[in-house]
């Protein structure tokens, strides 16, 4: 398993993934949560706010907070 950080809103959150597949993927998650960020409904917002990890699975990541409950997936493509 691959780990990195991204930096999202002045923090650095651990990215980790098993295969990716695209060179891009971390770039099209940068703006997907950019994205949400300024577009998204409170659900996701609140899980920004508290984001601690996220997981890459396939085209799908899994947006770690620190509420489990708050936890939600991302559609990268």
């Amino acid at each position: 398993m691959k780990m990195v950080y991204i930096e999202f809103q002045d923090r650095q959150i651990p990215v980790y993934c098993t295969n990716v597949s695209h060179k891009n993927t971390f770039t099209l998650l940068k703006e997907a949560l950019n994205n949400k960020w300024n577009s998204g409904k409170r659900a996701i917002k609140t899980c920004l706010d508290t984001l601690i990890s996220i997981e890459i699975i396939g085209s799908e990541a899994i947006l770690h907070s620190k509420r489990e409950y708050d936890s939600l997936a991302l559609s990268l493509y």
